[in-house]
């Protein structure tokens, strides 16, 4: 199920014939309702939740405008995830007639500026970075992503890579454990939960998610687990973000795509956690400020111009209604910015 998908097809804002990359494409969730526009499908039409424009109420994309043409790159690291999104993009496709051009690359979104040159795409007319895990990998038991599981202990988004969460928990000095549960999950329990993770790896190694759930529930105190969010979430998100090195290039794949963006092209980012929310908003507002002059200047020196502007200046959040049908949403933000055109 994707998350908030209207508020992220109205701030699309999707046109006819436009070139729109999905950086993120998972199961197609959003994806698909971007190809349904392009073919001319209003918001009124198409089966989502939550729909809202609250912060963009341009009508340019509704119904006839919008008409067969155009191009839609679905990106994702998930061998599996980018098969099922060809399959029923290229399923929906052939039902409504065909004449958008329509692919799916299995690669890093850090990557979008050479799969574009590859494939030809010099400007975009709107980016997606949807960042979250999708729901395909958190449900598939053998993918090792959920705490509510038994499974093995893996984390890949992408299985052609050799490092899994086994290999840190049980490989990793205690210390440096200690500073990826901190970092990471933001956990306030990290060095007490690295500690006996390192007692119960001494004694025999911890290969499942159910035996890290074990070693984290003795970790943590009573008084603790018993309010708030599972006791092992931020445990879990800091091994998957350090399997996966998901912080590392996010600052560059934001001020890549703002290059790729045609002027007045839209870049819609859904974060799930502060780490990732706030690279992606002070990327946003260092590509919004232009100047990059010291601020005690009198004028600026650089000639450094704006390249983004805000759309959402604070994210927007799932709506309640959405939140019943998908509590997964519950920590999802969007930010939305617009490619500044110069004449």
């Amino acid at each position: 199920m994707p998350v908030m998908p209207g508020e992220c097809i109205s701030n699309l804002a999707i046109r006819r014939g436009g070139v729109y990359i999905d950086g993120t494409v998972g199961g197609a969730g959003h994806a698909l309702l971007i190809l349904d526009r392009l073919y001319g499908i209003s918001a009124e039409t198409q089966s989502n939740h939550g729909a809202r424009n609250d912060i963009d109420n341009r009508n340019e994309y509704i119904g006839d405008v919008c008409g067969v043409g155009g191009v839609l790159i679905g990106i994702d690291r998930d061998e599996t995830a980018s098969e099922v999104a060809r399959a029923r993009l290229e399923a929906r496709g052939d039902e409504l007639g065909g004449g958008i051009r329509c692919e799916v690359v299995q690669s890093n979104y850090s990557d979008i500026d050479k799969i574009c040159r590859r494939m030809n795409i010099t400007e975009a007319d709107g980016i997606l970075l949807d960042l979250g895990i999708s729901s395909y990998q958190i449900d598939n038991p053998d993918r090792g992503f959920s705490y509510r599981m038994d499974s093995p202990l893996d984390m890949r988004m992408d299985r052609e890579t050799r490092l899994t969460a086994a290999d840190i928990v049980n490989g990793y000095p205690e210390r440096e454990l200690t500073k990826i549960i901190l970092s990471y999950g933001e956990e306030r329990w990290a060095a007490r939960i690295a500690g006996f993770i390192s007692e119960r790896r001494a004694r025999t190694p911890i290969v499942t998610t159910g035996e890290l759930v074990d070693v984290i529930l003795a970790a943590i105190p009573k008084d603790a687990r018993r309010s708030g969010p599972h006791p092992a979430r931020r445990t879990f998100q800091a091994l998957r973000i350090a399997v996966n090195d998901e912080l590392c290039g996010l600052a560059e794949t934001i001020k890549k795509s703002a290059a790729l963006l045609k002027p007045g092209g839209r870049l819609c980012v859904i974060s799930f956690h502060s780490l990732e929310d706030r690279i992606i908003k002070n990327t946003i507002n260092e590509l919004a400020a232009g100047c990059v002059c010291p601020k005690d200047l009198p004028v600026c020196v650089c000639g450094g111009k704006p390249v983004l502007k805000h759309i959402s200046r604070k994210p927007l959040r799932p709506t309640e209604s959405e939140l019943r049908l998908n509590p997964r949403a519950r920590s999802a933000k969007l930010r939305v910015a617009e490619k500044i055109g110069y004449s």
